[in-house]
């Protein structure tokens, strides 16, 4: 892999995504390039005893990757530096940042289920206050994208399922940091469940605000109806962001989901389906906000996550037949939110470096 393919040749500040294999994006050359905001690995033989000490350039993922084990290089025009802050560590230019935190979460056993609030819940809050206070420490106020892993979504414990859980101490830090008062700038996300035992978040931000999208085909996230929860997710459908010579485009974890209703429970080929449905109207409505034609279904990288290794064969079959990305398309083992889900899509536009 040369640095000369990673780095646009535009001038301005941009931001680029390049899909590498991993051994190749840990040569030391490559980790050295001023240029790199992170490296995101995803777990494999080769990344298992890799950390995720920030200040080297490397994200960890705690979830497996089917196939070649490739990662994703996020870099930009500008200077990079290293730093951290509490439990973050980031690197950031003049406009960007990308960064993660860790947090381990105890198993509640016995009396630990009288632990209130919950620790996943504490956790999530605690995590967004963070990362909240390090945003607007450094002027780069504005997340664009999020990715939450979470230890056994689905799992209950403190009567309670943990990505409900999860939601309520999210929602406590937008709100403690005034961050609902504008629907329009809640970022685009994804939380998907690992075996881990930790609340694994990675985040990009900046001084460039995004704009939010939704999908005409759904109920926003955060005004689901309280069957989902004591408190809604709160992530938009997708976010558009306008970099001076570059547009952006982040989809949020898309699933087979209409209304708010879950559709093709138990069919993993219709779920995939509706999924896809529901990406190209999130596609439909960045364009009209654009003003103009920017994005096809062709055009996007995606990250796919699915529940069953029993399924990934249907999964692969049917996107193969509704999309021809130009980029690699990453298969990620992953429980998602919902427990019915089999399969979540997410995608990334205007960023891609072919």
């Amino acid at each position: 892999m040369r640095l000369d393919n990673v780095m646009p040749t535009t001038t301005g500040p941009q931001l680029t995504l390049t899909y590498a294999p991993a051994a190749e994006a840990l040569n030391t050359d490559v980790l050295r390039t001023k240029n790199i905001l992170g490296i995101v690995l995803f777990n494999s033989q080769l990344t298992a005893g890799i950390g995720t000490n920030q200040n080297s350039g490397l994200l960890k993922t705690p979830l497996p990757i089917c196939g070649s084990d490739v990662c994703e290089i996020w870099s930009t025009t500008e200077t990079v530096i290293p730093g951290h802050y509490l439990d973050i560590h980031y690197r950031r230019s003049a406009t960007l940042i990308l960064g993660s935190i860790t947090l381990a979460i105890p198993r509640s056993t016995g009396e630990g289920n009288n632990i209130n609030p919950p620790p996943i819940q504490s956790s999530a809050q605690k995590a967004y206050q963070q990362i909240f206070n390090l945003l607007q420490h450094i002027g780069h106020p504005h997340l664009l994208r999020i990715w939450n892993f979470l230890p056994d979504i689905n799992g209950t414990t403190h009567g309670l399922e943990h990505y409900r859980q999860f939601n309520i101490g999210r929602q406590n830090a937008f709100i403690a940091h005034n961050r609902l008062t504008e629907e329009n700038s809640i970022p685009a996300a994804s939380a998907v469940g690992t075996s881990t035992e930790s609340l694994v978040i990675h985040f990009l931000a900046g001084q460039h605000k995004s704009v939010a999208l939704e999908n005409p085909r759904q109920i926003s996230a955060y005004c689901y109806p309280e069957k989902y929860g004591p408190c809604s997710p709160t992530f938009s459908r997708s976010g558009w962001i306008n970099l001076d010579q570059q547009h952006i485009f982040f989809i949020s974890g898309t699933a087979s989901i209409v209304g708010h209703k879950t559709l093709h429970i138990g069919d993993v080929a219709g779920q995939t389906q509706e999924s896809i449905r529901n990406i190209s109207a999130i596609i439909n409505e960045s364009n009209c906000v654009a003003g103009h034609y920017l994005y096809n279904l062709n055009m996007l990288s995606y990250r796919v996550y699915f529940r069953n290794t029993a399924d990934l064969t249907v999964i692969q079959t049917e996107l193969n037949r509704l999309i021809e990305p130009l980029t690699e398309t990453l298969y990620i083992q992953a429980d998602i939110c919902r427990s019915e889900l089999l399969v979540e899509i997410e995608g990334t536009g205007g960023v891609v470096h072919l």
